[in-house]
């Protein structure tokens, strides 16, 4: 392989001759060759946003030319296209201030700004601190860069795929209206429900985590940018946080403003663990959501059979027509995923010492993972389970005629204790709950039929 000489303040550094980065970025690949997991890709994309917001505020404050500014504006749209992938190797397993991934991105812009550079409109090569990171610090970039990545993969990928299953949802309550069923508690047999009401528990639970999730919103659009280096602006033009915050509302589509206290917006990772609390509700609900489904279609034979769910594969490499509720077992698995990212998250967001939180990488990947994850796991059961499921209409009459629940609505006419005797004699012996009743001679056969109508008890 060839190599060029780069050099940063500490001296000399090989890096790859074809490489875009700088002496920064291979001293930390170099020295952090810890597991396989990398920057996130949408902690890039929030970096390219941020810098050409910069750019354009610092331009607007007269700290930088014009054709300077238009040149990181392109080189930031080239990442945000993806075409520069390829540059950003480092693992998330780096200073816990993001600072070397903050100066991949800088070295970057530049090397790829100054290939792009005519010397006649910009006269100096552009430098990866002076230029690319005037008037910011890591210490608020990568708060401002996970912020912004944070929004846009709750608004743009997990929320729109829940919405997603929210509708297939109210399309099977419509289908299923009417349809009674056993209700169930403490997995033991309950009062009848419609199965279009049981349906209507799992989307009012996804419209609950909606809005949960929303609610979050406005704290990740406090933005530590402006801060620098302890939050105290050192080296930022005056008014530089509120201008860069109305460049990066512009380009994202969202609105975000500058944080009032840079101090907490540095040191204080609250705002992301409050968002993740939202996601990994979610994930509960969906946990929850993906139990029922797979108990309810449990059997074929030998289980509720209640439902029916698509069969997508074979299930079993031994046991010939075995078919089992991947999709289920896919959302959660991943659900316990993002349980265990939240326990990360809370635990690193309480190691904010002074004035910085060194534990952002590995908040940045948990989080991007939970939503990532969530989502893809969301949309893949929509499309391969929940829109697919049928009521078997002919099972859920078997198990609703067979449940010794339906003796509740005996209660007002016979009463609660001798309810709970006829409940006993019918399971005791075997026998139905008409039989019971008329042979204790609480009611005559008559009286029961009268009183007894288990569609009428939703």
């Amino acid at each position: 392989m060839d190599y060029r000489i780069e050099h940063d303040s500490m001296g000399e550094v090989r890096v790859p001759a074809t490489a875009l980065w700088g002496a920064q970025t291979q001293r930390s690949h170099e020295n952090f060759c810890i597991g396989t997991e990398r920057m996130p890709k949408e902690i890039i994309r929030a970096f390219a946003i941020l810098k050409k917001a910069a750019a354009l505020a610092n331009h607007e404050l007269g700290s930088m030319d014009a054709a300077t500014c238009e040149l990181v504006g392109r080189v930031c749209d080239q990442i945000l296209q993806g075409e520069l992938d390829n540059a950003f190797p480092l693992v998330v397993w780096q200073t816990g201030s993001g600072t070397q991934s903050n100066m991949n991105v800088n070295e970057v812009i530049a090397n790829r700004a100054n290939e792009l550079r005519n010397a006649n409109e910009v006269a100096r090569a552009l430098h990866p601190n002076d230029t690319v990171n005037m008037s910011q610090s890591s210490n608020d970039t990568f708060p401002t860069a996970l912020h912004i990545a944070a929004t846009l993969a709750l608004t743009e990928h997990l929320v729109p795929a829940v919405k997603e299953l929210i509708r297939t949802f109210q399309r099977l309550e419509q289908q299923n209206e009417g349809v009674i069923k056993a209700g169930r508690t403490h997995l033991q047999d309950a009062v009848p429900i419609s199965f279009s009401q049981e349906i209507s528990g799992w989307r009012g639970m996804l419209e609950a985590s909606v809005e949960q999730i929303e609610a979050t919103l406005p704290h990740l659009a406090r933005l530590a940018l402006g801060g620098t280096a302890v939050g105290t602006g050192l080296n930022a033009p005056k008014g530089f946080d509120v201008v860069v915050a109305s460049y990066v509302s512009e380009l994202t589509g969202h609105t975000f403003t500058t944080d009032a206290n840079k101090f907490h917006a540095l040191t204080s990772k609250d705002a992301v663990a409050f968002a993740h609390g939202a996601v990994r509700t979610l994930a509960a609900n969906m946990m929850k959501i993906a139990n029922d489904v797979r108990w309810l279609a449990s059997g074929p034979r030998n289980g509720l059979g209640e439902i029916r769910i698509p069969e997508n594969e074979p299930g079993s490499s031994i046991m010939p027509g075995k078919v089992n509720p991947t999709q289920c077992e896919a959302v959660t698995m991943v659900a316990v995923q993002v349980m265990g990212n939240d326990a990360t998250i809370g635990f690193a967001a309480s190691q904010g010492n002074f004035e910085l939180n060194v534990f952002m990488p590995v908040i940045a990947y948990d989080f991007l993972q939970s939503t990532r994850l969530l989502a893809d796991a969301i949309r893949s059961f929509n499309v391969h389970c929940a829109s697919g499921i049928v009521a078997n209409r002919q099972k859920m009459a078997q198990n609703l005629n067979d449940s010794l629940m339906l003796v509740t609505c005996l209660n007002p006419h016979i009463g609660y204790e001798r309810a709970a005797q006829v409940a006993h004699k019918a399971y005791a012996e075997g026998t139905s709950l008409k039989d019971a009743c008329v042979e204790l001679g609480f009611l005559s056969a008559d009286e029961f039929d009268r009183v007894f109508k288990p569609e009428e008890m939703v």
